[in-house]
């Protein structure tokens, strides 16, 4: 049977292979392909979300806060006011009259009460039909209440969800370089893209540490408003969600000076990697650092290699699909389960470039299917044609792994095990082993001839 792609998205399919790579991609969502793509709201409100010391009102509909209510599992070191939700509840009546006195009312309201550090307001669909001033009542807020009141212009028919990290990104430039105060190690990083799902951030700040390396700021996750606006002033930045926060490093590139890495901190290989590009960049400033770095790698290696090593004897021989956010979490993904024997056979993003698929093609094997913001007809049919006994997805790809009698992990934004870091990669292998050899698989034999 042929698979069942809609003729619109037939240059968004690959199979290597079959033909010369000409994967396209940057495109909107095809009508009736029922995309796994969230909206530009949804992508602006993922990445500012696990600021924890901010108030973060959605000027909408109910519905939009109720969507994105607690959506990224992030978790806090102090301040717990990201997990509270505050909306405007935009009506009829609103809509006909406008809605920003109901906002300007709102913010002074919430800030009375819960003293925050800055508020981000997020103008959505209805707001973006309606016309009103976001910009203009967030000036005169901020200049009222004397913290920042940031518009992040988000209005979710406006493009994709990266159109959304952009709109987040140019919210977090009207903070970064406010805050000249306090002293900044010459030996010192940002993280970008680190959204500290389940504890993550503090893994990888305390490796960083170990180096002898200030993190300044974290981009977002646990992230701090008085961190964020002194973040100009730290010597490198890293990007780890290349989708998410490239346009923020791009822009302190340019405006400070401060170049940026991309770098990955799922799998032995690429935890390794980023630290000692870190290590190697500073290595001038510091002779020991590299030492110090090597002593860090080889400890937690030795540590994790031996149960990671039986995970691959019970895995060895196995077949996975990989359907995530962003690009660069797959290409680390490729390289852990390869570590784990399993075979990679079907691999795409909702966000990914021409650039990132040209090296995910490179990376995979013979014969893989790679596909640009699929739908759940397509993966369903390949990962029955592919035979897979694996899906790494999210949680909308969840139901339908299980449908289909496979195996499946949760390396999104949902998920409360940390799966970064030496200790991550363990996690990560003993979930995948927990999943994919589950007795219960005997009891839902896989669908082949439903589709």
């Amino acid at each position: 049977m042929s698979a069942p792609i809609l003729k619109e998205r037939n240059k968004q399919v690959h199979e290597k292979g079959k033909a010369a790579f000409d994967l396209q991609c940057d495109r909107k969502s095809v009508a009736g392909s029922v995309s796994q793509r969230a909206c530009v709201f949804c992508g602006s409100r993922v990445v500012l979300y696990p600021i924890a010391d901010a108030l973060h009102l959605v000027h909408g509909s109910i519905g939009c806060a109720s969507y994105t209510w607690d959506i990224r599992g992030s978790v806090s070191s102090g301040p717990e006011l990201h997990r509270l939700c505050f909306s405007t509840d935009l009506r009829e009546k609103d809509v006909v009259y406008g809605g920003e006195k109901k906002l300007s009312a709102a913010v002074r309201e919430l800030t009375a009460k819960h003293k925050p550090a800055a508020v981000f307001v997020y103008s959505t669909c209805i707001v973006g039909v309606i016309g009103d001033d976001v910009d203009s009542v967030c000036r005169k807020a901020e200049q009222e209440l004397g913290i920042p009141v940031i518009p992040v212009h988000s209005a979710g028919f406006a493009g994709t969800k990266k159109d959304g990290y952009k709109a987040a990104c140019t919210a977090l430039n009207k903070i970064v370089g406010t805050d000249e105060t306090g002293e900044i190690s010459p030996l010192s990083i940002n993280i970008l893209g680190e959204f500290n799902l389940a504890g993550e951030a503090w893994i990888i700040k305390e490796y960083y540490r170990r180096m002898g390396i200030q993190v300044v700021s974290i981009l977002t996750g646990d992230g701090r408003i008085p961190d964020i606006r002194k973040s100009h002033r730290a010597s490198l930045n890293l990007v780890q969600c290349s989708g998410s926060l490239t346009t923020l490093a791009e822009h302190m590139e340019k405006e400070y000076g401060i170049p940026y890495k991309r770098v990955s901190y799922f799998g032995l290989e690429d935890v390794s990697k980023a630290l000692y590009e870190v290590a190697g960049y500073f290595s001038d400033q510091d002779p020991l650092i590299m030492k110090r770095t090597a002593d860090l790698v080889r400890e937690e290696v030795e540590t994790y290699l031996p149960a990671l090593q039986e995970c691959k004897r019970r895995l060895e021989g196995m077949k996975a699909a990989i359907y995530v956010g962003g690009a660069f979490k797959a290409f680390s993904l490729i390289r852990i389960l390869r570590t784990l024997g399993v075979d990679v056979v079907l691999v795409g993003s909702q966000t990914g470039n021409r650039q990132d698929y040209e090296q995910l093609e490179s990376m995979c094997d013979k014969g893989t299917v790679i596909v640009d913001d699929s739908n759940p007809m397509e993966m369903s049919h390949y990962i029955v044609e592919k035979d897979v006994d694996l899906f790494i997805g999210g949680v909308k790809e969840r139901p339908m792994a299980f449908k289909l009698g496979v195996g499946f992990c949760d390396h999104n934004h949902e998920r409360k095990t940390a799966l970064a870091g030496f200790e991550g990669t363990l996690n990560f292998a003993r979930e995948v082993c927990a999943s994919a050899l589950s007795p219960v698989w005997r009891f839902a034999p896989r669908r082949r001839n439903s589709l």
